[in-house]
């Protein structure tokens, strides 16, 4: 399961952040930069006061690369008893020297180290995280106020920082600024945790008093693992919107119909030799049946998003020259139907360049509803794997 990070500025609003199902407390001042540090002394006094309730982090501060500087402030940082450290990299030629810095250090506290999507990372560093034992890696925003993080990294972007980071034994965050309808088009990439400040706090600005509702709300956008220490906060029949509820809608309240239209992509497509090499643009129109989950939406937790649509399609054309409109709309389908309410979706796939008018490929697929079974999915005979409800495993962070 992705957990949900809140980052507190002290004891006050780690409390809130605890009531409203926050999984991992992070302590910094939002006042004193993107990773502004809380006083040692306030760190320590949180999380003494937390004692073992939830995860604890804290971050070192925007320190400049130098390999002293990082190592003092991270080692004084650890010594407070937080679960993880975050240490910024800026960039920098001594930004990998600063983690070779952190070698000894990584081996006794469990380090995460934060890249900006907004000052060009080198992501090449995973590796060194990696082989310097770093615990996790994540992607944050450096300048808040120049947007949120899918602003500087494109959705189809996140799969190779995430599944880079992941093949590496790294555990993943995702960061920046991020808003409720963010959620929903991160979520598919399974990060190991999503990180908020300014979506829990008052009119949404981060250095503002944290929201108890709006800290309850954005923990209800996202799948909670039960656990037995502590109930779940969150109403799993909404969450079929995101496609980890054991629910999958309710067939009573009938369908509505989500649908992207003409939406143009540069693609690598085509089986003949001259469309190798180059790419031509292809129209998208893709329409979804979905469930509903309430007769009155109000929010993210009650639709199924066309974000979700338009980034898987990005992010399977991002993955290189596809030789057939019909590979590519199959691919899509295949994609839309991971979402546990969509009962029925129709693609089509038009590519534009090859002549007067478009040609291409239309398609319709459906998911064949369940009946309740004693039968759990592995067993039920006839069944594809598309067909079937998704779940995710927990992760713990």
């Amino acid at each position: 399961m992705t957990q949900m990070l809140a980052s507190v500025v002290d004891l006050a609003e780690a409390e809130i952040a605890i009531a409203g199902g926050a999984d991992i407390i992070d302590l910094k001042d939002p006042k004193a930069g993107a990773l502004g540090a809380v006083e040692t002394s306030g760190i320590r006094h949180v999380v003494q006061a937390i004692a073992g309730r939830r995860a604890t982090s804290a971050v070192c501060g925007d320190l400049p690369m130098e390999p002293g500087i990082v190592l003092a402030k991270a080692e004084e940082i650890a010594a407070t008893g937080v679960d993880y450290v975050k240490v910024g990299f800026f960039p920098s030629p001594d930004a990998a020297a600063c983690a070779e810095a952190l070698a000894g250090l990584a081996h006794k506290t469990k380090l995460i180290a934060v890249l900006f999507a907004d000052l060009e990372p080198d992501f090449g560093l995973l590796d060194v995280f990696a082989r310097l034992g770093f615990h996790g890696a994540m992607v944050d925003t450096a300048d808040k106020s120049k947007g949120r993080l899918l602003d500087h990294m494109r959705p189809e972007h996140v799969p190779g920082f995430v599944g880079r980071a992941r093949a590496l034994g790294l555990k993943v965050g995702l960061s920046g600024s991020l808003e409720e309808p963010d959620i929903p088009r991160l979520l598919p990439f399974a990060p190991d945790f999503l990180g908020f400040r300014g979506a829990l706090c008052d009119r949404s600005q981060r250095t503002a008093a944290m929201s108890a509702e709006a800290v309850k709300h954005i923990r209800s956008l996202i799948p909670e693992e039960r656990q037995a220490s502590r109930p779940a906060t969150v109403d799993y029949r909404l969450l079929a919107a995101r496609g980890y509820s054991p629910s999958a809608g309710d067939p009573t309240l009938g369908t509505d119909k989500i649908f992207v239209r003409d939406f143009v992509l540069p693609v690598q497509i085509g089986a003949y030799s001259f469309e190798h090499g180059h790419t031509q643009k292809v129209r998208f129109d893709v329409t979804a049946e979905v469930l509903r989950v309430t007769k009155h939406p109000e929010d993210m937790r009650h639709v199924f998003s066309y974000d979700v649509i338009m980034d898987g399609i990005r992010a399977i054309v991002a993955r290189g020259h596809v030789e057939l409109a019909e590979t590519l709309a199959e691919d899509i389908a295949a994609h839309v139907l991971e979402e546990p309410r969509v009962t029925r979706v129709t693609v089509r796939v038009e590519k534009l360049e090859l002549g007067p008018g478009g040609v291409g490929v239309e398609i319709e697929r459906r998911r064949e509803l369940q009946q309740p079974s004693a039968l759990t999915p592995d067993t039920q005979p006839g069944k594809s794997e598309a067909a079937l409800p998704c779940s995710k495993k927990g992760v713990t962070w």
